[in-house]
Parts: C-alpha cells; sequence; structure tokens
C-alpha cells in the first residue's frame, strides 16, 4: 500500500449537514475500496486564492491515507463528478524520505509530539538543554 494525501475543497453554499455527508461519502470511498485513514484534517471555511464557479470561499478538508494506486483512479473519477467539489488534488508519496515526511504530517495532525531533538557530535547535554528551553520559550540562540 502507498501513501496518499488528497484534499478537496466543497462548495461554500452547502448546508453544515451537506459538508459533513459529502466528507463521509469520500471517507467511505477510501475505506471500502480497501484504503486506511491515517488522519483527517477538517480546515474549514477559507477563502480563495482566486474565484472559482464564482465561488470566493470554500469549505477545505484533507485526508491522509494508504491505499493501493487502482484506488485513486476511482477517487478522482468521483471528484470530477461531482458538482459540489470546486477543486481536488491527491499526493503520491513515493520514496522513503517523502514517507517519513508524511508520517511527520500524519502525527502533527494527530498532535503527537515529534522525536526529541538528537545531540550533535560537539553538543554537550547541558547545551543541548539550554537550547531546548531556549526555543521553547521562543528565544533565538546563536551559534
Amino acid at each position: 500500500m502507498r501513501h496518499y494525501e488528497t484534499m478537496f475543497i466543497v462548495k461554500p453554499t452547502l448546508v453544515e449537514e451537506e459538508i459533513k455527508a459529502k466528507i463521509e461519502f469520500f471517507k467511505e470511498v477510501i475505506v471500502k475500496n480497501g484504503g486506511h485513514i491515517e488522519t483527517c484534517l477538517d480546515m474549514g471555511m477559507r477563502n480563495l486564492a482566486y474565484p472559482i464557479d464564482k465561488n470566493h470561499r470554500g469549505y477545505y478538508f484533507v485526508i491522509y491515507f494508504k491505499a493501493l494506486p487502482s484506488l485513486i483512479a476511482e477517487l478522482e473519477r468521483l471528484y470530477g463528478i461531482n458538482e459540489e467539489i470546486l477543486r481536488f488534488i491527491v499526493i503520491k508519496y513515493m520514496s522513503k524520505k517523502e514517507q517519513k515526511a508524511w508520517q511527520t504530517l500524519v502525527d502533527r495532525a494527530n498532535k503527537k509530539p515529534e522525536k526529541p531533538r538528537t545531540l550533535e557530535k560537539h553538543e554537550d547535554k547541558e547545551t543541548a538543554q539550554n537550547k531546548s528551553e531556549a526555543e521553547q520559550n521562543g528565544e533565538t540562540t546563536q551559534a
């Protein structure tokens, strides 16, 4: 199974129940076709960078999932025929580096703490601790 991210924008003219129904529909498509949803980001109503079909706002939703490549064609087909979807994108994370970045995004969306910073060769524990405390307090450190 491959790592994917999909983002879609729903028309702002729909009521909240209709928006939630659209979101659930696309989640079900992923699960019913053998995909596994890792996490979702509900970004809410936002201004668009430019008008799309005379709409200046849209409801943004992001899904991070793992699936077989055959699911993507079906997902894109359903996005394309759905009149309530203004825009969509599906991103595939292929390399190990990209998959690590994908996992970081998933962890951040799930609000998991990131791994602790490792010590560099020339740093001792006290220096690293001071840097860590300064970063938490919003201070900048200079080398």
